[in-house]
């Protein structure tokens, strides 16, 4: 996680998570000097960056430390925002107006009244902020971070989400004049901002001049309307000819900013467009969405060796039961990723809950928002696959799946029925995918797995496993143990294949 810094004569300078932790405490100590607009300024650059980078991760890695680094310096970030808006409206002021001004003195007067008792206050919050305690969460979430590397299709993946909110948050805007929507779209745009900055170094070196512009130019607009709520409290009848004055001056200075705005997001000069250009789209998107699930993995799942497996031989048995026909949901293009995802996800359960993992992972997916490109009917699919990937099998009496249709239904059984037929493989010793093959007869679905033991306590284990499967496909589904010797000599090449997919 990190952001970048262009130095002439030099490539990009990475600067990453652990960076960001370390300036805090270094901005920390001038603050604790001088509450002087610099060093408020910094501290709060920094402290920014480190909750953004907490905000992105926590989409992907729900760990607990997270939460708490980005809640730690909650309070100090609040006292320096209001220090910082105090300050900025003051430089505001003096430039809208002259010396004469009565409502210039009236403003100067309160916030410099104000600055000092929030100097005070910051001075008060910063002396109790803990280095050690925030020193303790940057060494356990140094290695957490790495999860979504920059410029990876899974940092892709969570910059275009933020993209696709702004971009709403940008419709909304445009269809009023109201401050309050514009005041979204601007903590929108920052969101999308930091998220390039953080994850996407090399496309922020290219973005970052624009998205700064679009920021600031919003930021403007935000600080005019707050000004002008000042100014209504402190005019009275006695200043009204400055009121008014005041009030045209802010109106020109907010439509020119606006216009600006519109300029640079509209028409031919789109830069929605051409941020959205530069982001995954097609194949490269479904890639994306995968990529960022695959952190989620990474992140929760206590056994990756054992769910790559598992996930390996599941598709693998898929892709079988689509080209043999077994029955008429497989002939359904879309849901292969819905199996994919669900393939990838299926493990996360056992970071949560030892007890209940299919429950809470299920509950987990449910919470977090469907990746980029995906609907959230797809989503609850994955979410309700991955519930029913093991343990008691889907009933009509659950909530969660009487709330779905008949055709979802199928769906879940279908996918939940491989994961635990390929569950069942590797647990009584099927490791590899190498010679699995599906055959559709006249009256039943024949799979034949080289390496299955033939015994009663798999014979056992295996009619559980596939039972799920089996009331699916509507067709008995036979287990017949094949013909290793026609595949030995493809079993290192393939064993490598499926390695290198499975940490992709």
């Amino acid at each position: 996680m990190a952001t970048s810094t262009t130095i002439a004569g030099s490539r990009t300078e990475h600067r990453g998570l652990a960076y960001w932790m370390e300036r805090v405490l270094k901005e920390l100590e001038k603050v604790r000097t001088s509450a002087d607009v610099d060093a408020v300024h910094d501290l709060r650059v920094a402290i920014r960056r480190c909750r953004s980078v907490a905000a992105v991760m926590e989409e992907v890695d729900p760990h607990a430390s997270w939460n708490e680094m980005r809640k730690y310096p909650r309070k100090l970030f609040r006292a320096l925002g209001e220090l910082r808006d105090t300050q900025v409206l003051e430089e505001w002021v003096g430039k809208l107006s002259t010396e004469g001004d009565p409502i210039r003195q009236r403003l100067l007067l309160e916030f410099s009244k104000r600055e000092k008792e929030l100097g005070e206050e910051v001075g008060r919050v910063a002396a109790k902020f803990e280095p050690k305690s925030w020193k303790k969460y940057e060494r356990a979430l140094r290695k957490r971070a790495h999860l979504v590397p920059p410029d990876s299709s899974a940092a892709e993946c969570l910059a275009l989400e933020r993209l696709e909110a702004a971009k709403e948050l940008h419709a909304r805007a445009l269809r009023t004049t109201k401050p309050g929507a514009w005041h979204e779209l601007r903590i929108g745009v920052k969101k999308f901002r930091y998220t390039v900055e953080s994850l996407l170094p090399a496309r922020y070196e290219t973005w970052g001049e624009d998205l700064k512009r679009v920021q600031d130019l919003l930021g403007e607009v935000h600080d005019l309307s707050v000004l002008a709520e000042k100014i209504e409290l402190v005019a009275t009848i006695e200043v009204q000819e400055s009121k008014d004055a005041w009030k045209e001056r802010l109106a020109s200075e907010t439509t020119s900013r606006l216009e600006t705005y519109r300029q640079l997001t509209l028409g031919k000069t789109n830069l929605y467009q051409d941020w959205r250009a530069g982001l995954p789209q097609g194949e490269r998107l479904e890639l994306a969405g995968i990529a960022r699930l695959r952190a989620t993995a990474r992140a929760l799942d206590e056994n990756v060796r054992r769910s790559n497996r598992v996930s390996a031989l599941a598709m693998r048995l898929y892709g079988g039961l689509t080209r043999a026909h077994a029955a008429p949901i497989f002939g359904n293009p879309k849901l292969r990723r819905v199996m994919r995802a669900a393939a990838r996800l299926h493990g996360i359960g056992s970071g949560l809950d030892s007890k209940k993992p299919e429950k809470a992972a299920r509950d987990l997916l449910l919470q977090m928002e469907a990746p980029a490109g995906w609907t959230a009917e797809e989503w609850r699919l994955v979410a309700t696959i991955v519930r029913y990937h093991r343990g008691v099998q889907p009933q009509e009496k659950h909530k969660g799946f009487a709330e779905l249709n008949e055709e979802e239904r199928g769906k879940v059984c279908a996918c939940a029925g491989i994961l635990r037929l390929a569950r069942a493989l590797r647990k009584y010793g099927v490791e590899t995918t190498v010679g699995v093959k599906v055959e559709k007869s006249v009256d039943a679905v024949i799979v034949r797995v080289p390496g299955l033991v033939d015994t009663e306590e798999t014979a056992a284990g295996m009619a559980a496993g596939k039972h799920l499967l089996e009331t699916c496909i509507g067709c008995p589904l036979i287990l017949k143990r094949g013909d290793i010797g026609k595949v030995v000599e493809l079993k290192k090449v393939t064993e490598r294949v499926e390695t290198a997919v499975a940490s992709d």
